[in-house]
């Protein structure tokens, strides 16, 4: 009886809060009848907060845009194409002409960055070094791009020993010196390439450095687009594509590439500028474009001869690719962290 006494008092729950049990005080002083009543329809639609739905893509723009670093420098690339690609036509002198009587002039209203030895306009001149250079950084990331991205999905996807086998190929790559490859690329295949491309005007030197980059470069984003893989392929949907009789190209098309498409976007932007960097280090010291094409990197190593008395010569090329580079580079990161799905809020 008194085991009966006691599960009744429980069930009560006005005699469980009055003492039986040891509780402070009753349950009828906080609670009154009102709030056991159920909360109108109406007024838990007022207290629920729907977050609008977004896609991926536009929560990495909505997080990108508040990264005010990353949006001053998508600005300064911005700026940076339009003076590399427009500013050539607006300017009244070409890149290749001569005045005679302006040899070394300093910078003026006529010549906003003054003149070089043969009297071309240094604007113009590095306008189109600016263009080049990004040229040289945007196709070099697009070759990086198709290698590496294809090479990699392989390489994780199909795994065993085609991997490994893929991954010491990757590594003899890896480990060759772009410097002497590039030299050895325009001695070997100068004359095949003058064949291939009779009316580049940028040269035999230009087009080594693209194959070089492509025979270097695309080993980190095979790396990268590897493990990303190696965890993709683990998920549900691929096993259903797999079980219902899918390819794998169709397999790694579909689904892997897509899914890895964040990392692969900021491995092919963080390529443009080591690109543009070996392109002005290689015109620095005589490797580049040929004249009278120029680069950045080849005008900085023309102004080396009268620097002390023309440093200008030398100022605004550095200036040029020091901005570029780490525009860039912060562009960059912050587009990492935007495409980021871990530092989604």
């Amino acid at each position: 009886m008194e085991n009966n006494n006691n599960s009744k008092d429980i069930a009560d729950p006005l005699r469980f809060a009055n003492g039986k049990t040891g509780l402070p005080r009753p349950l009828g002083a906080l609670v009154s009848v009102e709030d056991a009543l159920p909360v109108p329809y109406e007024e838990r639609q007022r207290e629920v907060q729907m977050r609008e739905s977004v896609t991926y893509f536009q929560d990495a723009y909505r997080r990108f845009k508040a990264n005010k670093v990353a949006m001053f420098c998508f600005f300064v690339i911005v700026a940076l194409i339009l003076f590399a690609c427009v500013g050539p036509f607006l300017s009244p002198y070409s890149y290749d002409q001569q005045t005679r009587g302006h040899e070394r002039m300093a910078p003026s209203s006529e010549h906003w960055f003054g003149t070089d030895s043969l009297g071309r306009d240094m604007l113009v001149r590095t306008m189109v070094g600016t263009r080049i250079s990004l040229l040289i950084g945007l196709f070099s990331a697009l070759i990086v791009l198709g290698i590496g991205s294809i090479y990699g999905a392989v390489s994780g996807f199909v795994g065993g020993k085609v991997d490994n086998i893929m991954q010491r190929v990757a590594e003899v790559f890896y480990s060759l010196p772009p410097i002497l490859v590039i030299i050895l690329l325009q001695i070997t295949v100068k004359e095949p390439l003058k064949a291939i491309f009779p009316n580049s005007k940028m040269g035999v030197n230009a087009i080594s450095i693209f194959v070089a980059v492509a025979l270097i470069y695309w080993v980190n984003m095979a790396r990268l687009v590897r493990g990303q893989v190696l965890q993709l392929k683990e998920n549900e949907y691929v096993l259903a594509a797999v079980a219902m009789g899918a390819s794998k190209a169709s397999i790694i098309r579909r689904h892997l590439l897509p899914n890895a498409i964040g990392t692969i976007i900021v491995t092919t932007l963080f390529q443009i500028p080591v690109a543009i960097f070996l392109e002005a280090f290689l015109g620095f010291v005589g490797l580049g474009v040929s004249a009278p094409m120029a680069s950045l990197g080849s005008l900085a190593s023309d102004a080396l001869n009268g620097l002390q008395s023309y440093p200008y010569l030398l100022f605004f090329p550095a200036l040029l690719i020091s901005i570029t580079i780490l525009a860039f580079n912060q562009f960059g990161d912050g587009l990492r962290d935007a495409l980021d799905p871990r530092l989604r809020k």
